[in-house]
């Protein structure tokens, strides 16, 4: 059955998880009412025997009463009248013997209410006398069978009762194990479109080439929210062309003039077309920084650039000793300007990463730490692991970062407040390369407090493949 709407969805997952509970609630309501008859009809038939032995009883004593009297008195209204009270009797035993099957004190009984019947007041006393004793013990049995009779069925009905309970105990538990899975399987049913826009999203952030295909059945608002997703998706991957391509065509346009400009600042300088006073040397000093300060800037864009297009990084294996020293050589120059001494302390052989991504972090931290440190204090490096991350720790000694900078500080073209040695305004962009660096090896930067430096920035990159 297809459902068109999630409400749809929603409330027949209800209606199924109700199944079985209204069957389990039929079910114990046409138990109970059982069970209550039984009972009913249990107490009716207790109540009928007991009131049939009290009858046979009372019965008895006015038959051995009337007999006694018949024996003494001889009078034939007292012989008719006992033999009502035996016919009576008769009755009654018959209606209760049935329900005691081959029961010995009813064949008794029956031969006792014969002969008294037949009895003759000319008879022994004594055989009288033997004849009530009989009958009385026999009734005083029978009443014992009677007891027995019902303690029997009291016994029959418990075990009943008990076998009912084991039942519908194991009813309860099978229909509320298939409510359980019923509602897994409604979950799973209202979940899986869910699931499916998370990984549309996920792939979105991510910025996958592809996207999971637009479903073709399920709630009808759901899909309308993929295809939303996917539209949105398409609009994004064109924004971020035209960012490329603004970015690129920009920073190149800017490359020709700029060189022009610089070509023409450094012949004036060097005083190649006549000499310059005083004031237009000082003219040229700020013209010359500023040329310097625009091309660094157009190069940060160009490398902002070129890391928003790779698309996936490339982990491999690096060693650590050859990327370190690399490392070094290339900042050497940097340090030895501004009396910086390198502290590495390298606990890893390899690193598992991206070797652009990698140096581009190196690179970038370290020209911070450079620009925003103490100068002549030491810079540490460190790199070690923990569990499963590898940490990449790059602190240096300077103004501490205010915990309103730390938030927005790794965001593109934002810069901290601190002034920079070389004199320079940067762009904003090293820390933000850092960042999407780290993102894009699935890692994360931050900025941690440690006991021996006053600025810390911690990169963790998770370690995917095991040595």
């Amino acid at each position: 059955m297809q459902l068109g709407s999630l409400r749809q969805l929603t409330l027949v997952s209800f209606a199924l998880v109700l199944v079985p509970l209204v069957v389990l609630l039929w079910h114990s309501q046409i138990t109970l009412g059982r069970m209550g008859e039984i009972a009913t009809n249990e107490a009716e038939f207790s109540v009928a025997m007991v009131r049939r032995v009290n009858s046979l009883e009372s019965f008895s004593v006015d038959i051995e009463r009337l007999i006694r009297q018949y024996h003494v008195l001889d009078k034939a209204e007292l012989k008719e009248l006992s033999d009502k009270y035996v016919e009576r009797f008769t009755e009654a035993l018959g209606s209760l013997c049935v329900q005691l099957e081959n029961s010995q004190e009813c064949h008794v009984l029956s031969e006792r209410l014969t002969w008294f019947q037949s009895y003759d007041r000319l008879s022994d006393q004594l055989l009288l006398d033997a004849q009530l004793a009989e009958f009385r013990r026999a009734l005083t049995e029978l009443g014992q069978s009677v007891d027995s009779l019902l303690d029997d069925r009291i016994k029959k009905r418990q075990g009943y009762v008990s076998s009912v309970q084991q039942t519908q105990a194991w009813l309860t538990a099978l229909l509320v194990s298939i409510s359980l899975m019923l509602i897994i399987f409604g979950s799973q049913l209202i979940l899986r479109p869910v699931r499916k826009l998370e990984h549309v999203i996920q792939a979105i952030s991510l910025q996958e080439d592809e996207l999971p295909e637009i479903s073709n059945s399920g709630p009808k608002e759901l899909i309308l929210v993929e295809r939303k997703l996917h539209r949105l998706a398409d609009r994004l991957t064109q924004l971020e062309h035209l960012r490329h391509a603004l970015l690129r065509h920009a920073s190149h346009e800017l490359k020709t003039p700029l060189a022009s400009i610089k070509e023409g600042c450094s012949l004036l300088t060097e005083q190649v077309v006549g000499e310059l006073t005083e004031q237009q040397m000082e003219v040229m000093s700020l013209l010359n920084s500023s040329t310097d300060r625009l091309n660094t800037l157009i190069m940060q864009l160009l490398d902002y650039n070129l890391l928003l297009q790779q698309a996936k990084p490339d982990f491999q294996w690096l060693k650590t000793a050859t990327l370190i020293e690399e490392f070094i050589t290339d900042n050497r120059l940097a340090l030895q300007q501004n009396k910086h001494e390198l502290d590495t302390k390298i606990e890893l052989n390899q690193v598992y990463a991206d070797a652009k991504l990698f140096r581009r972090i190196l690179d970038n931290l370290l020209s911070n730490a450079i620009a925003h440190g103490s100068k002549g204090r030491p810079i540490n490096i460190k790199l070690y692991q923990e569990k499963h991350v590898q940490v990449l720790d790059v602190s240096n000694r300077g103004q501490k970062i205010s915990p309103e900078q730390r938030a927005i500080l790794f965001e593109p073209f934002n810069r901290g407040e601190g002034k920079r040695n070389d004199r320079i305004i940067g762009s904003g962009l090293g820390l933000s390369i850092v960042a999407d660096c780290a993102r894009m090896m699935r890692g994360k930067v931050e900025i941690v407090d440690v006991d021996y430096a006053d600025v810390c920035f911690r990169v963790s990159i998770p370690l995917t493949e095991k040595k």
